[in-house]
Formats: C-alpha cells, sequence, structure tokens
C-alpha cells in the first residue's frame, strides 16, 4: 500500500484502506474521549476534592460535638458548679444598706492596724453591668508592716475590697509612709437599681 495513491478527500474516506479506516476511527475516537475528559470530567474532579474536603471538615465538626455530647453531664455538672459558685461570690457584694457599714468596716480595719487616717473619702457610685463600683480614696499614714496588716484586714472582710492605685510615699518621721491609694467595693445591683 502506497501513501500517495491514496485519495485523502475526506468525502472519499469510504473508499480508504482498512487499515486507515481503523487508524482515522481511532484517531478521532481518542480526540473526543480527550475533549469530553477535559471539558465534562475535568469539572466533576474539581467538584469531588471541594466535595471530600467538605466531607473531612464535617467528620472533624462531628467528632468535636460528639466529643461533647459524650462530656454533656460533666459539663453540666461544672455549670451547676460555675452557678453555685457566683451565687456565692454575689453574696459577697454588699447590697444598698449594707454599703455604709462596710464602709465603717473599711475605716476600722485601717485603725485596728494602726494607721492614722489623713483622708477617707467616699465617691459616687459607678454602675457596670450587673454590679456597681464604689470607691473610697484614701490617705493613711503608718509603718510599711501596718500598711501589710491593713492589706490583710481588707482581704478578710467578709464583703469583696480592693486596693487600687496604691503609692507608697515616705513621710518623713522615723519610718513612716504614707499610703495613698483608692479602695474600691462592689454592689450587685437588684432589678429595680436597672
Amino acid at each position: 500500500m502506497n501513501l500517495d495513491e491514496i485519495n485523502w478527500d475526506f468525502n472519499e474516506a469510504g473508499n480508504w484502506p482498512t487499515a486507515i479506516k481503523i487508524g482515522a476511527i481511532v484517531l478521532v475516537s481518542v480526540i473526543l474521549l480527550g475533549a469530553w475528559v477535559y471539558f465534562d470530567t475535568l469539572d466533576q474532579w474539581d467538584d469531588l476534592k471541594k466535595v471530600e474536603q467538605k466531607e473531612t471538615a464535617l467528620k472533624k465538626t462531628f467528632e468535636r460535638k460528639q466529643a461533647k455530647a459524650v462530656n454533656l453531664d460533666a459539663y453540666k455538672q461544672q455549670l451547676s458548679d460555675m452557678q453555685e459558685q457566683f451565687g456565692a461570690m454575689l453574696q459577697q457584694l454588699p447590697n444598698k444598706t449594707q454599703i455604709a457599714d462596710l464602709l465603717v468596716d473599711v475605716s476600722q480595719a485601717g485603725l485596728a492596724s494602726g494607721l492614722e487616717f489623713s483622708l477617707f473619702q467616699p465617691s459616687g457610685e459607678k454602675r457596670k453591668d450587673f454590679y456597681a463600683e464604689k470607691p473610697i480614696k484614701l490617705t493613711v499614714v503608718g509603718s510599711y508592716h501596718e500598711f501589710g496588716e491593713f492589706v490583710s484586714n481588707l482581704a478578710a472582710l467578709p464583703r469583696i475590697v480592693t486596693l487600687h492605685n496604691v503609692s507608697l510615699t515616705p513621710a518623713g518621721k522615723g519610718g513612716q509612709m504614707t499610703m495613698n491609694a483608692t479602695a474600691k467595693t462592689y454592689r450587685y445591683l437588684d432589678e429595680d437599681d436597672k
């Protein structure tokens, strides 16, 4: 078979030798298969990869939620414990009627420690989310150990009192110091306060 003798006109393809016809059919089939894979299957592979990634993410989410569900009883117990502790802490916050007594307790803690008050100035309340702060500006004179005892006495009070902006300076008299600070006590806001 001489390839120069074949009429390569596509309209004469029926007269081509069988080997050429088979080769042409195989060539056209490979081209069609390649085009089908390129235009249809590659998009499906991309979609498959996206779905597999989503499946992996969903499995991780499921495992996280399953771990939480397994520990649900422990979480409920922990929540109950925290609510109980929160209730106990709220009881450490004075109500409106106890603020005056608490101010007396703070001044008595200082006097019991041997401190001399130069300034004891309660300020107005500052409302926060569910509580109010009651700042008290303090200036006291005493020794270093008396300040330590004062802070210890404040910590021993049944109500919460914190010290802020503490500064110590020498008072000039035989080891005496001056402490300027702001003591803050906190009050729980009742429903009628909000």
